[in-house]
């Protein structure tokens, strides 16, 4: 053992706030997560009678009636951290808040599959299992304050997700698109692995709070620029694999391909859940890791690497997606500045920040899961994913028309929507730092916005102003209108009374 090893060892993680749980007493706490494992089981033993296999009715209703369960037991909001299964997931109402999100969209996505033909009935079954695995696979990424935990839950969402993208086998820019993912997936877990190892290395522990007290000792004895620059790259390597799981540049290269080529329905799911419970983790990982009374331990310019890579993030994200014709594509670019913005509030590195940015993830659920819904719907009646097959149709289908303007306005950030709200916070984080550097944040942000809106607003013109290609009335499905509905009301209430958003977003700050 080294001397830093000895230093970690002498630390005693969270004394005043974590309680420590064996695995009998952590059982009940997971109880999300036992009923979302119970439902895959039971849908997998129905899959043995094959009219039930067949059935999208039977196994939807099974699939929606334990993600209602799983989201209803959730615990209330618990200022006190508990430490389960030995220090290796935590329970706490930051955890309780990205799970209500992941589980939430997980549930309309199984509502949206339910009517979409991209997902035959032959392998309904086998869909709906993995989605859920994948969707349990997130809930302990949000938990885990363990290296091994989490590098272990982000393998098993990685596969999951790798195995839906590739679901339509017989089409050639699916497979083409899951065979990318999991090369670039591949790649970056193990340069995460890499980083974790030196953490390992230097401190004897995966703990994330064990690391925090061992940097804050040792750093605070003297160090050599060495032992800096050991830290700075394990941290960056880990870094990595949390950036690829949110679509961060330069970890983004993945995402418009699988965006493109995976069935809509999983792609309206992963451009919420597992972009939003990376965020989650990227917050845990910096403020569990190196934060102490929000100042940065360890010397890592956390502030400058973050804010900077949300700058070129947003930018990339807004420039690529102004050349689109593919609205998938268009959205898979839109995704990745939105990723931008959420880096905005993390690199505040604030109470004010981490409330911004959940704030700002509630929102994107509805907003980004709406306008995925609706295109579903398009896809359905038209076939295409060309922007084309968008024109006319507020006269086709004003219903669809009117609800796609008001989710793509919201992304832009236009009042009176929520999606306004919410980036009013997220700048009001950075301007309340009053420095130059969260200034400059703040100015690219809003620059970025203007560029966003501008091919969102091509698109509204393309529905209101242009001759359709399809000329036929487009009649979408009574449960695509539902869940539009669903979805477009929180957008316009959250954009007049967004109260209840506020607390549920300040009772989730994970410090």
């Amino acid at each position: 053992m080294n001397a830093y090893q000895s230093i970690a060892y002498q630390s005693i993680a969270y004394q005043s706030t974590v309680y420590q749980s064996t695995v009998y007493q952590s059982i009940p706490y997971i109880i999300p997560e036992l009923i979302l494992t119970g439902t895959m089981i039971l849908i997998i033993v129905i899959s043995f009678w094959e009219k039930f296999k067949q059935s999208r009715l039977i196994i939807t209703a099974i699939a929606v009636t334990g993600l209602f369960l799983s989201i209803f037991s959730i615990p209330l909001p618990d200022h006190n951290v508990g430490l389960l299964f030995g220090g290796m997931l935590s329970h706490d109402s930051f955890a309780g808040f990205f799970k209500m999100i992941v589980l939430i969209c997980t549930l309309f996505t199984f509502l949206a599959v339910y009517e979409s033909y991209e997902i035959k009935d032959s392998v309904f079954s086998e869909f709906s299992t993995i989605l859920l695995s994948c969707a349990l696979g997130l809930c302990f990424f949000i938990s885990s304050v363990n290296f091994l935990m989490l590098y272990l839950s982000l393998e098993f969402v990685s596969i999951t997700s790798y195995v839906l993208t590739g679901f339509k086998k017989q089409n050639r820019r699916s497979s083409e698109a899951a065979l990318k993912y999991a090369i670039y997936g591949g790649v970056v877990s193990g340069i995460m692995l890499f980083g974790i190892s030196y953490f390992y290395g230097l401190l004897g522990t995966l703990d994330i709070f064990t690391i925090k007290q061992g940097l804050v000792l040792v750093f605070s004895q003297g160090t050599t620029p060495v032992l800096k620059l050991a830290v700075l790259c394990a941290s960056l390597f880990t870094f990595a694999g949390i950036g690829y799981k949110i679509a961060a540049v330069p970890f983004h290269m993945w995402s418009p391909d699988v965006y493109e080529g995976a069935p809509t329905p999983f792609i309206a799911f992963l451009s919420v859940a597992p972009k939003l419970a990376g965020i989650a983790v990227l917050i845990r990982f910096v403020f569990t890791g190196f934060v102490v009374d929000n100042q940065v331990v360890a010397n890592i310019p956390w502030p400058q690497i973050l804010g900077l890579l949300s700058v070129i993030t947003m930018t990339l994200g807004n420039l690529c997606a102004l050349a689109q014709k593919n609205i998938k594509r268009l959205l898979a670019y839109s995704g990745i500045a939105h990723c931008g913005y959420l880096l905005m509030g993390v690199s505040a590195i604030s109470h004010a920040g981490i409330f911004s940015v959940n704030f700002y993830a509630l929102i994107y659920l509805f907003m980004n899961l709406g306008a995925f819904v609706i295109v579903i719907a398009i896809r359905e009646e038209t076939g295409s994913e060309e922007i084309k097959a968008y024109a006319g149709l507020s006269s086709r289908s004003p219903f669809l028309g009117i609800a796609l303007s008001i989710f793509l306005l919201s992304l832009a950030g236009v009042p009176p929507f929520a999606g306004f709200i919410a980036k009013f916070y997220l700048f009001s984080a950075l301007i309340d730092k009053g420095s130059s550097l969260y200034y400059m944040i703040a100015v690219a942000g809003i620059l970025n916005s203007v560029i966003a809106l501008y091919y969102y607003v091509v698109i509204v013109k393309v529905m209101f102003f242009e001759k359709p290609e399809f000329p036929s009335p487009c009649k979408p499905s009574p449960i695509y209108t539902w869940i539009i509905i669903a979805l477009l009301i929180p957008v316009l209430v959250f954009g007049v009374y967004w109260q209840p958003v506020a607390i549920k977003a300040s009772q989730a700050i994970p410090f």
